[in-house]
């Protein structure tokens, strides 16, 4: 039976600003900042490298440059505007930082101080909860030391990354009666991604039902499951003509999403055969086995919070969304420690010792998360790295349409037009572009075929001519126009 136990009102820690005095005083505040640095630096030199693509981090660095330029938010990767995509005005918020200088960096380094940043109000709900400073250490160690924290900072940008240390925050408001703290936190929230609204009214039921916090439980209800209404019924399909983003991955389940939500009680046994497989307990394993060592069944109410995500992940026909590489876990985290904490706190765990916590995550880091990748894929682009540069440094920032390749759109998107290879489109792209850039050496097995093609028939194109080549690289511009 799942039960839960209210924080004890005699934390030593009572507010954030408190938190933060004390901080100064221990090895927090450089585990923080040193998790920055290297989730910022591990990101930077994937992108250095040409392994960063324009799904997804060259449509966002698109959208937010031409925010940041007073331009309308629209994403030629997609063909449609910016909130048609996920709903994700948080991603506003950033824009100006392109003003004082346009740089994808930006993006990779909000991501990082985020990801980062986590670790602070787990510190913040540990110390509610009662725990000691050391175990509350424990606890952010936990955090940082997740694989999916790593992972996700490995997969270009998304605008959830911004999520985890403004909804941990929201939990310690709902509990410390912060009403202003709590609604904005759940507002930015929402505002992330549209995906995280079942999640936050999902979060309310719990605050409402299990935490008795009758105010907080309503307003995380009623707003999660408007936004959710509002972004998927009415703001997704007039920008983009879908209904959400992910439907196609459930097309067995049906091609809407109140379709689908029908489904999933009139064919339970589609359902329950895809959540007692192989793959989904292969993902249970991955997801769990960080924390395992916290876990107790009187103490996982919080889990009803994540159960959304869970459900999307388990159900999808993409595979990836059942592994810890990407950002499809990133919601269930929070409500995972605050389990354990809660677990913790009425010691009921198997571990109880701030030594062997953070030895358990750190094994679980080293087995789980992608760190391994730098001694693997670089070499994949090694060849015709120094070629690729200087091709991009044949084309004007800022100015000109391209066409390319996905491993390069990430480094040509700050422009109103620019996309990737498509043959049914060719023609009307073509019109709107001033370059074509390719890297053979680098490039998706799918889109080979597809970037072979247009190579055929821009050779054809009186108008455009190769201006360089060299290791597999090619860039076509206009004849009319001038050589930077």
């Amino acid at each position: 039976m799942l039960d839960n136990v209210d924080p004890p009102r005699h934390s030593q820690v009572a507010t954030p600003k408190a938190a933060l005095k004390t901080l100064r005083t221990h090895a927090l505040t450089r585990w923080i900042a040193g998790t920055a640095l290297l989730l910022f630096l591990c990101s930077s030199t994937r992108h250095l490298l040409f392994k960063s693509t324009a799904f997804d981090l060259g449509i966002y660095d698109q959208v937010v440059y031409l925010i940041s330029q007073g331009l309308p938010a629209i994403s030629t990767f997609l063909g449609f505007h910016h909130m048609g995509n996920h709903t994700a005005y948080s991603v506003y918020l950033l824009a100006p930082l392109y003003r004082l200088y346009p740089s994808v960096y930006w993006l990779l380094l909000v991501q990082a101080v985020c990801l980062a940043l986590g670790a602070w109000p787990t510190f913040l709900l540990a110390r509610q909860a009662g725990l000691t400073q050391s175990l509350a250490q424990a606890m952010a160690a936990a955090y940082l030391l997740y694989p999916v924290i790593f992972n996700v900072n490995l997969f270009d940008f998304h605008p959830e990354v911004m999520m985890p240390p403004v909804l941990l925050l929201a939990i310690w408001a709902a509990r410390a009666d912060r009403k202003l703290i709590f609604c904005l936190a759940i507002v930015f929230v929402l505002g992330c991604k549209d995906a995280l609204s079942p999640v936050i009214a999902a979060m309310g039921l719990w605050l409402l039902l299990f935490e008795k916090r009758r105010f907080y439980g309503l307003f995380a209800l009623l707003t999660g499951t408007g936004w959710f209404l509002l972004a998927t019924q009415v703001i997704i399909p007039s920008l983009s003509g879908n209904e959400a983003a992910a439907v196609k991955r459930y097309a067995y389940l049906g091609d809407s999403v109140f379709g689908i939500a029908q489904n999933l009680i009139l064919k339970p046994g589609i359902v329950l055969g895809r959540i007692f497989s192989f793959s989904t307990v292969s993902y249970l394993v991955l997801l769990l086995s960080p924390l395992v060592w916290g876990l107790s069944p009187r103490y996982l109410a919080p889990l009803i919070s994540a159960s959304p995500t869970l459900i999307f992940n388990i159900l999808s026909d993409a595979e990836g969304q059942r592994s810890l590489q990407g950002q499809y876990s990133l919601p269930i985290l929070p409500f995972l420690l605050v389990s354990v904490i809660a677990a913790l706190a009425a010691e009921k765990t198997w571990l109880r010792s701030r030594r062997w916590i953070m030895l358990w995550s750190l094994i679980g880091f080293l087995a789980i998360a992608k760190w391994t990748w730098f001694f693997t894929e670089p070499r994949e682009v090694r060849d015709s790295w120094q070629a690729t540069r200087e091709a991009i440094a044949l084309i004007p920032p800022h100015d000109g349409g391209v066409i390319t390749n996905n491993y390069l759109g990430a480094h040509l998107s700050q422009r109103p037009f620019v996309t990737l290879v498509r043959t049914r489109t060719f023609n009307q792209d073509l019109a709107q572009s001033d370059y074509l850039l390719f890297n053979l050496d680098h490039i998706a097995v799918q889109s080979q075929e597809k970037t072979a093609k247009v190579l055929q028939r821009i050779q054809k194109q009186p108008e455009f001519e190769l201006t360089y080549e060299r290791d597999e690289v090619y860039l076509f511009q206009r004849k009319q126009i001038s050589q930077p």
